[in-house]
């Protein structure tokens, strides 16, 4: 799974460089995520720009994502295509996840609560 890294500030933003999330790629979607995140203490945004479809296989990998962190590390979600937002709606889990709608507004967000 093509995932890249980069901090800005306290964030770490981890961008998915692939169209799809699902069966095939959730466990390698969740070792990426793993290993990008293991020498890190920051918070995460997963930036899902590229991102156009997701089923339940890849929710469950970005919720195992979410808990493998843990709650000192939360993890927020941006970029979400229409698709892929709409499976989170269905879902609800939207009210599990602070949504962004680019990496961007995250790191806005993030600053002006550090100030």
């Amino acid at each position: 799974m093509n995932i890249t890294s980069e901090t800005s500030g306290d964030l770490q933003i981890l961008k998915v460089e692939e169209t799809r999330i699902d069966a095939i790629a959730a466990i390698q979607f969740k070792d990426t995520v793993r290993k990008l995140t293991a020498d890190q203490d920051n918070a995460v945004v997963l930036d899902l720009s590229n991102v156009e479809f997701i089923d339940s296989s890849g929710l469950g990998a970005i919720v195992a994502a979410m808990k493998l962190l843990g709650r000192d590390r939360p993890l927020h979600l941006a970029g979400l295509t229409p698709i892929v937002a709409k499976v989170f709606t269905l879902t609800r889990m939207e009210r599990v996840f602070k949504i962004f709608k680019s990496p961007l507004d995250a790191l806005k967000m993030n600053e002006a609560k550090s100030a």
